[in-house]
């Protein structure tokens, strides 16, 4: 085996057990996964404001009120909103309990033609009931089994105490962390390995701050045009499409379908219907023609599959943070994965195109030509 060689098979094992720790660990890595990407979304413009002339501590201070003032001031709008659309939701279980008795599940029967004992709608309501009061009471399930735990609480108390504080040293350090990665590099594959962290942090830049703002706006589009339209529960349904816009019409459908059901339930009419397909069909144009573009761009180069298949892996292999990092670490993996195909295509692996046989044998015009042998017989 050549040296060469060697290294890379190092560098394999080494890539290998880093995969391999990151996934026995995982369970603990949620605070730093977070206050990380905190950090991340900061330096931008702590760099700025040291810019400015002011020191990094100072920056990173300004930075880091801003953003725990940004949070604060968000859960302190949307927890009352919540509670007030999950307390609406489960005063109106009568309603679709009587929607789902008396048109969903004959319609199903009717159209479907099943038997009428294929569903069970005793069964099914005693569900929706049993679901629904345990979304409204999950807060005081919560808090009522981590009271019941002193280490559940002590952990929940930790990590809510450890996020903020990592965000602020990993801000305040990041430059320096950077270059003290930069410095242990190989210094043969340096170059090569900052160009892929230069075009990783342009992706990463224009995903996690655009798709943010993207989903943010969705929430507000749908939230806004579900309201207008007097649906009861329509600031839910909106945020609850626009946080889970960063998959692909995942958001759109579950959106519209629940949005379908309200408006069926509450006002049962046509109109009420066509008003929805009108909102979400805005939101979907919003989203295609000045969100999307604006904010994101065309950088990510992920395809709607290849979304799909990063957060269900990443589910699969790391839980609710492998969900959280799935999307930036495939934006990652693609920029390594177009770095090996540019360099595959100018290895001897690929090599040039044969040309095929038979194509010699026709001349411009598709006839067939001579061979050499053939004209110096006929000589």
């Amino acid at each position: 085996m050549t040296p060469e060689a060697s290294r890379r098979w190092q560098w394999a094992g080494v890539c290998a057990a880093l995969l391999v720790v990151l996934w026995l660990l995982a369970p603990v890595l949620m605070p730093f996964a977070v206050a990380a990407g905190f950090a991340y979304l900061g330096d931008p413009l702590a760099d700025r404001l040291e810019r400015w002339k002011l020191s990094r501590t100072m920056a990173v201070s300004l930075v880091f009120t801003a953003m725990v003032m940004l949070i604060t001031g968000a859960l302190l709008l949307l927890i009352p909103l919540l509670q007030h659309q999950i307390g609406n939701l489960i005063d109106n279980v009568p309603h679709y309990v009587s929607w789902l008795r008396g048109t969903a599940l004959p319609w199903l029967q009717t159209h479907l033609h099943l038997k009428t004992d294929t569903f069970d709608s005793k069964r099914l309501v005693a569900a929706l009931r049993q679901h629904i009061g345990s979304v409204g009471g999950m807060a005081a399930t919560v808090l009522g089994t981590v009271s019941r735990s002193g280490f559940g609480l002590v952990a929940v108390l930790a990590n809510l105490v450890l996020i903020p504080v990592v965000t602020f040293y990993l801000l305040r350090d990041w430059d320096t962390i950077l270059a003290r990665i930069d410095a242990i590099l190989p210094r043969r594959q340096a170059p090569m390995i900052r160009r892929l962290a230069r075009e990783s942090n342009q992706v990463l830049g224009a995903f996690v701050r655009g798709q943010l703002l993207v989903m943010l706006g969705l929430g507000v589009i749908y939230g806004v045009g579900l309201t207008l339209i007097g649906l009861s529960v329509g600031p839910l349904i909106g945020l609850i499409a626009g946080l889970l816009s960063f998959v692909p019409y995942l958001g759109f459908i579950i959106g519209l379908v629940a949005a379908l059901v309200a408006a069926m339930v509450q006002y049962g009419d046509w109109l009420h219907i066509g008003l929805v397909l009108v909102v979400f069909a805005i939101g979907q144009v919003m989203e295609g023609y000045v969100l999307v573009p604006r904010l994101v761009g065309g950088k990510i180069g992920l395809h709607p599959v290849a979304v799909i298949f990063a957060v269900l892996a990443g589910g699969q292999l790391f839980g609710f943070l492998g969900v959280l990092l799935a999307l930036p670490a495939a934006a990652v993996i693609m920029v390594v994965l177009r770095y090996a195909y540019d360099r595959y295509r100018l290895s001897d692996l690929y090599g040039t195109e044969l040309p095929d046989p038979a194509s010699e044998l026709l001349d411009g015009a598709g006839r067939p030509q001579a061979r050499d042998d053939d004209s110096e017989t006929t000589s």
